[in-house]
């Protein structure tokens, strides 16, 4: 699938500062298996999410382009599995393994951000979503929490959200779904409207509290861990269990951390503002067995066709793997 040739220059630039990231694309000790497997020292899978990248293509090719650069774990399309029939859902998992594959974390359709129509009518439809991906063989689902409101104010929010978030867990926990949930750290972002919301591990520890069920943990993202002020020690405060999903990412150089823009950001180990290694090697010691993703919203690399997209990103998540000695 083509893109448009925008911003020549800026992919040139991008292009140049991959290279290094595309060295490391030989596979690692663990990598081109019979099994999806993770190299000496960790569990975790090398996942590829294409919307974040700009990648394209019906879900069967992005399998395929996962296989042809030794991914290891790909996001499920869960419109794509709604779309099949049981019979054709429960061949997926047969297909994965025949290429080395496994299941990353789908997408939560529900938009429990807005009104309670929306809300219900997104309800009303989850559970034969939640199905077709049970089916499937998914066992991980996802979404992130808006940091700010510019009308409710913080314990209004909260409430809000054990009670939406609550009835979304249980659904899917029917369905053998754990649901993972990403803060954002962003201080631009959580200071956007009036009434800022969760945007830390601790907030957000408080919120998975007081829902009190056991399938719901945490999306771990190394760029909202860095822009929350966090360390390795909060990521070693939680068990394997708690953590559904990671992404893996970089922040632009020469911008100070409380002036970072959510939706500019670098591939893993581009340039080493944020502290990768300190990340996965915290990852590694609590035993993460699940995927680790990039998520840039970088444009340069959104411009690339799919299979120099995909190559730079695996590239740069084994790098950051390797400077990591994980």
């Amino acid at each position: 699938m083509k893109k448009p040739r925008h911003l020549i220059s800026r992919r040139e630039i991008l292009s140049r500062s991959l290279q290094g990231a595309a060295l490391a694309c030989a596979p690692l000790s663990g990598f081109g298996q019979s099994q999806p497997a993770a190299a000496a020292g960790r569990k975790f899978t090398v996942d590829l999410t294409p919307g974040a990248l700009g990648i394209g293509g019906d879900a069967l090719a992005v399998i395929d382009l996962a296989q042809r650069h030794a991914f290891e774990s790909v996001q499920p399309n869960g419109d794509y599995i709604a779309s099949l029939d049981p019979a054709k859902r429960a061949e997926l998992p047969a297909l994965l393994k025949q290429k080395k594959l496994a299941w990353g974390s789908a997408g939560m359709p529900v938009d429990f951000r807005k009104d309670e129509a929306k809300f219900r009518a997104d309800m009303d439809a989850l559970p034969a979503q939640a199905a077709a991906l049970q089916d499937a063989g998914v066992t991980r689902i996802s979404t992130w929490l808006m940091p700010t409101h510019a009308e409710l104010t913080w314990l209004a929010n909260f409430k809000q959200h054990v009670k939406r978030l609550g009835e979304v867990n249980k659904v899917l926990a029917d369905h053998g779904l754990r649901f993972g949930l990403e803060y954002v750290g962003t201080k631009t972002l959580w200071t956007k409207e009036r009434h800022p919301f969760i945007h830390t591990m601790a907030e957000t520890k408080e919120l998975i509290a007081e829902i009190d069920q056991p399938t719901l943990g945490f999306v771990l993202d190394s760029w909202h861990w860095w822009t929350a002020g966090e360390s390795a020690a909060d990521i070693l405060s939680l068990e394997n269990k708690d953590i559904v999903a990671c992404d893996l990412n970089d922040a632009p150089l020469g911008i100070p951390v409380e002036e970072q823009l959510d939706n500019q950001r670098e591939l893993p180990a581009a340039t080493g503002v944020i502290p990768i290694g300190e990340f996965l090697n915290a990852l590694v010691q609590v035993g993460y067995d699940g995927p680790v993703r990039a998520e840039p919203f970088n444009q340069p690399l959104r411009e690339l066709d799919d299979e120099p997209a995909a190559k730079a990103t695996v590239g740069a998540i084994k790098k950051a793997m390797g400077l990591a000695g994980v």
